[in-house]
């Protein structure tokens, strides 16, 4: 694939990789005979080119286009940083949208370059400038490992978010309640001093105790008795 020289276009030849850095090295150039010349204004394709080659030109042009915003994003923190004052002039300058650079330039600060995927597309790591660190390099695992698209991400994130919103229904009381077989005795004493069955004297002891405390949570100027 070529591309001009100083002027603008930079030439890629089978087995050479010339030009910026940072694009895919599986993003190789179209063979000798089906090359793809960019210019400013479009590419210009040969008149024949096998369909393998056509491919490998998708593949490298979207490589550079989800590094240019990388590149991008870099380059305007970088000014902002080191021109504080200039920043902006050079962003003129440039022709470039101030707006799509403060874009790129936000999700380029949340995602120092040791912790980008080159694995994922700039827009895997948009969709996870807004959350938490850690959970950032969670959902860039999950993403890798499961060969997520962005809108997969997206809608794995929002089903996620749904999730934590979702009030939690209170879990059914258990039939069954363990008790030190110590207390179990002496419950039992109790029943067979009043002279009445165990499980009548439980229900009834229970039962008391229930409806005095929600009597007394019905009446807050009430005093409650707390007994050891």
């Amino acid at each position: 694939m070529k591309r001009s020289s100083p002027g603008g276009m930079m030439t890629r030849q089978a087995g050479r990789t010339a030009g910026p850095p940072g694009v895919p090295p599986n993003a190789r150039p179209p063979a000798p005979g089906g090359q793809v010349l960019t210019t400013r204004v479009g590419l210009r394709m040969p008149a024949r080119m096998a369909y393998d080659e056509w491919e490998r030109a998708g593949h490298q042009l979207a490589g550079v286009l989800d590094s240019s915003s990388w590149w991008l994003g870099d380059w305007l923190v970088y000014g902002k940083d080191h021109y504080t004052d200039r920043y902006q002039r050079g962003i003129r300058a440039a022709g470039l949208s101030y707006q799509t650079l403060r874009n790129y330039a936000w999700v380029a600060r949340r995602f120092d370059l040791a912790r980008r995927r080159p694995a994922l597309s700039f827009q895997h790591h948009a969709e996870l400038a807004s959350v938490r660190t850690e959970e950032q390099d969670r959902w860039l695992d999950r993403a890798e490992e499961a060969r997520w698209t962005t809108k997969q991400l997206r809608a794995a994130l929002r089903a996620s978010r749904q999730d934590r919103r979702r009030p939690r229904t209170p879990a059914e009381p258990s039939g069954r309640l363990e008790v030190p077989g110590s207390r179990l005795r002496r419950w039992h004493e109790a029943a067979e001093q009043l002279g009445v069955d165990f499980e009548t004297w439980v229900t009834a002891t229970l039962d008391s105790a229930a409806a005095s405390a929600l009597e007394d949570a019905g009446d807050p100027g009430r005093p409650v008795a707390v007994t050891a």
